[in-house]
């Protein structure tokens, strides 16, 4: 890889270790997020499992209800009217809790029944009071599987929505963030190598200037010590004969 533009900014150790940690970091989000799809994918299948049984028992339950407030209607007649007027309060309420399930909320129903409120009074005593209560336990025992059921698909799609924006973002890093981190990283490091040679390349030049210029100036001293004549000049003070009569 070439020199780079002025336009481009120079690579360094610094950046290397930046866009490394960048790296290890997308890493472990891929990893924790890929941890967090496996898991929520197999209680996804558990729920579907459930749903599926459940559905089952719904439809035998609610055949088993339709049968017996068949059976109670001709034992007793028809007593919905009366039933619908004597009720005073709700007998059957329903509450909300959230199951956490690797970071994701789903919502239960769970069916409340207040034994205070007679919902049946005297309805049934001359005739067909044990055809009704057992009509009313198999419907409770319905609607118990009903919210059961609306609590399984409403965990069912949650945990669909959840799997896919999840399974989303474990694509992007898998497919885009890390092979870019990865491609930057490389780039980072061909530059720094081409950095690196092209500092020895210029020591090695400057190296080599200094030895032609130590070399030249060492001639150059070689030649100054020889006159024209070839003979090897002394200095001054060395030609100087010392006269003994001549005090300085």
């Amino acid at each position: 890889m070439g020199a780079l533009d002025d336009s481009t900014p120079v690579p360094s150790r610094i950046t290397l270790q930046l866009m490394k940690q960048r790296k290890k970091s997308a890493f472990q989000g891929y990893s924790l997020l890929k941890k967090k799809s496996d898991a929520l994918f197999i209680h996804f299948r558990e729920v579907l499992k459930d749903v599926v049984k459940t559905k089952t028992k719904v439809g035998e339950e609610m055949r088993n209800a339709s049968f017996s407030l068949a059976k109670a209607v001709w034992a007793a007649g028809d007593f919905k009217g009366q039933i619908i007027e004597g009720i005073k309060r709700p007998v059957v309420t329903l509450s909300l809790f959230t199951n956490n399930v690797a970071g994701v909320k789903l919502p239960i129903f769970q069916v409340h029944i207040d034994p205070t409120v007679d919902v049946l009074g005297n309805l049934g005593v001359a005739s067909g009071g044990q055809v009704i209560n057992n009509t009313r336990e198999n419907y409770l025992q319905c609607l118990n599987m009903l919210v059961k059921l609306a609590s399984m698909q409403v965990a069912f799609f949650s945990l669909d929505e959840e799997i896919k924006m999840t399974n989303r973002r474990v694509n992007a890093l898998n497919n885009i963030v890390l092979p870019r981190l990865d491609g930057g990283i490389n780039y980072i490091i061909k530059e720094l190598d081409e950095i690196e040679r092209e500092e020895f390349y210029r020591l090695k030049k400057i190296k080599e200037k200094k030895l032609e210029k130590s070399d030249d100036f060492m001639a150059e001293e070689a030649v100054d010590e020889f006159d024209q004549n070839g003979y090897k000049r002394q200095d001054d003070y060395n030609s100087i004969q010392k006269d003994n009569d001549i005090i300085f």
